[in-house]
């Protein structure tokens, strides 16, 4: 049993293990706790989306759906590896599951059965989403799944757990078959040596967080390519703004500016000034990373 990670916490350790994360709008303060308890947590529960598509998984992990608000997990973990935090707290994840299991999980002992519906789930694991459609055919990226690997690992070294605490959706809920594309015990094995090393060290001296100056107005034009471009798009898409099919990519384009529209409204700008060209002031508040990272 442990004490949830706070919304900083679970950033640093993820971070520090070597994570590239995006923190999605609200997440820090986004959750489910005023329908049940949200601790102590015993475990990490690993699910697949069913779904396509980074943006379109992300805000449906983010908002829920009918008759399941979200969030649906605590993170998203894409098909690059990337992690998109969407909740802190009780999220809408776990269900009811088998008590021996939870037991098992709590001694980190051998797995039963999964046979009963008898214990809430949403209070004890923490929950990731893993973009896959679980039909057996859509692939697991290697980098896919070594963020798996990483963020268990990271959230077990910190809570003193081994790879035990962490199980599949399939291994708690009777009738449920994700993840569903490599084993549970294959990746329990890789999460073991992972911690069976040395915990990584924090940066002594972390880098200021900088963000991109606005290049102007002038900038944004078809034909325009830039890494510059591929950042914004991805903070449209965190702060669900994101109209993109496909993407976002380096190359400014219809779809960029929708976004950027979006963003401008959600700032309550409106006519000329939400017509999707980035201004100097909704780009400061957007915090596009410097570089292009």
């Amino acid at each position: 049993m442990a004490k949830p990670l706070s919304a900083s916490k679970m950033v640093e350790i993820l971070r520090a293990e070597g994570l590239t994360v995006h923190e999605v709008r609200k997440w820090r303060t986004h959750n489910r706790n005023t329908k049940g308890p949200w601790g102590p947590v015993n475990g990490v529960m690993i699910h697949h989306t069913v779904t396509r598509g980074t943006e379109a998984s992300v805000n449906i992990c983010y908002n829920g759906y009918s008759g399941l608000p979200g969030p649906l997990c605590h993170g998203v973990i894409d098909k690059k590896g990337h992690i998109h935090l969407v909740g802190n707290g009780r999220a809408n994840h776990a269900g009811s599951g088998d008590s021996d299991v939870l037991r098992a999980v709590i001694n980190e002992s051998r797995l039963p059965a999964d046979n009963e519906a008898d214990t809430d789930g949403n209070s004890h694991f923490y929950g990731f989403e893993c973009i896959n459609m679980g039909d057996g055919k859509d692939p697991w990226p290697e980098a896919q799944k070594e963020a798996i690997e990483k963020v268990s690992a990271a959230i077990c070294r910190h809570h003193g757990w081994s790879e035990r605490s962490v199980i599949g959706h399939k291994e708690w809920q009777p009738g449920k078959v994700d993840p569903r594309g490599f084993t549970m015990d294959g990746m329990r094995k890789r999460i073991a040596e992972r911690l069976s090393g040395k915990a990584p060290k924090p940066d002594p001296k972390p880098k200021p967080v900088t963000y991109e100056p606005f290049p102007g107005a002038g900038f944004f034009h078809v034909g325009q390519k830039s890494p510059i471009i591929t950042a914004m798009g991805r903070r449209l898409v965190a702060e669900g703004c994101g109209r993109y099919e496909e993407g976002p990519g380096p190359e400014w384009t219809e779809a960029d500016r929708r976004s950027y529209a979006a963003w401008q409204q959600k700032l309550h700008f409106r006519g000329k000034d939400a017509d999707g060209i980035p201004g100097k002031v909704s780009w400061d508040k957007l915090k596009v990373p410097d570089g292009g990272k």
